[in-house]
């Protein structure tokens, strides 16, 4: 099939999805309906709904709000009424996340460290995305026994716990960063200087374990909430949210997000051998499909492939 016919085929079937989202069809039975994992139906359903509100506009709802499940059913008639003045044709990419530079990371860390007022606290969290690929709300449920051994030195081979990824699936997690070692070890000192979380002094550097890795500027844990509609069971960490959002206006990136963060980790991968299975392993993707449709692998050229078979 023609490519762009077939990418006009999945709008419509994304079109579709959202439909059936709004009719109150919970995400998991639409994924088994169609064959699609949860994950893929939730980020289609939500790519879709934001493209609705640039592309026809959705009266009461903001492009903001169209990343909430439960504002999308709550705006339910307004959508179905955008969507009969909306071709599948017309959708185009959301992503304005792109993959970044060596230079562009150092760049922003540079401008992190010059114009935070915390600035080992967020040049940690802002390595820790490009090093890790977690998401803020994994961020906010890791601990410092994920980082650190007991006696204090760099968990190298941590694992993503199931209670701290977002699926609910433990997956690995590598600290083996450099520049994440050095701001975040920094970020670390000046917690035990200001009293926060501290634990036995000669075990983890002297911090509690199973307390927080990252916490407030007061010490405080950052709190997470739920979101979305009755009987979802989702959560949300919002300050930690802001921060990043803060941490990425600070680098002055054109582009940079989480999801640039994500992208940029999965190129590095893709650069150094790994196929599209390891990547999702660490990035807790579970379909190849949703590895490809986020950053297709790299295809090197035939010529090169078989430059010395002759």
């Amino acid at each position: 099939m023609d490519q762009r016919l077939e990418k006009v085929d999945q709008r419509r079937q994304d079109v579709q999805l959202l439909r059936e989202v709004l009719s109150g069809d919970p995400y998991e039975l639409v994924a088994q309906r169609w064959g699609l994992s949860r994950s893929a139906v939730d980020r289609r359903v939500k790519c879709l709904a934001i493209q609705l509100t640039q592309v026809v506009g959705v009266a009461g709802l903001q492009q903001s709000g169209a990343a909430c499940v439960k504002r999308l059913r709550t705006h339910r008639e307004a959508i179905l009424q955008a969507l009969e003045h909306f071709e599948p044709a017309e959708v185009r990419p959301q992503r304005e996340a792109r993959v970044l530079a060596p230079d562009e990371i150092d760049l922003g860390a540079r401008r992190v460290r010059g114009r935070s007022a915390r600035s080992m606290h967020d040049l940690a969290l802002y390595h820790l995305s490009f090093a890790t690929g977690l998401r803020p709300l994994e961020v906010a449920r890791l601990t410092v026994g994920d980082y650190l051994l007991e006696d204090g030195s760099v968990r190298r081979e941590s694992r993503v716990r199931a209670e701290v990824a977002i699926n609910g699936k433990e997956r690995p997690l590598f600290f083996i960063h450099r520049r994440l070692d050095e701001a975040l070890g920094a970020y670390l000192e000046e917690r035990i200087r200001a009293g926060h979380g501290l634990g036995a002094a000669e075990h983890w550097r002297g911090l509690d374990p199973h307390g927080p890795l990252f916490l407030g500027a007061e010490g405080e844990v950052y709190p997470i909430t739920p979101n979305g509609g009755e009987g979802q069971n989702r959560t949300v960490c919002r300050p930690l949210l802001e921060i990043y959002r803060k941490i990425f206006r600070q680098a002055d990136i054109p582009g940079l997000c989480t999801q640039s963060a994500r992208l940029t980790l999965m190129a590095r991968m893709y650069e150094r051998g790994a196929d599209e299975d390891q990547v999702g392993l660490v990035l807790g993707i579970a379909d190849r499909s949703a590895v490809r449709e986020q950053l297709p692998r790299p295809r090197p050229e035939l010529a090169k492939v078989l430059e010395e078979l002759a």
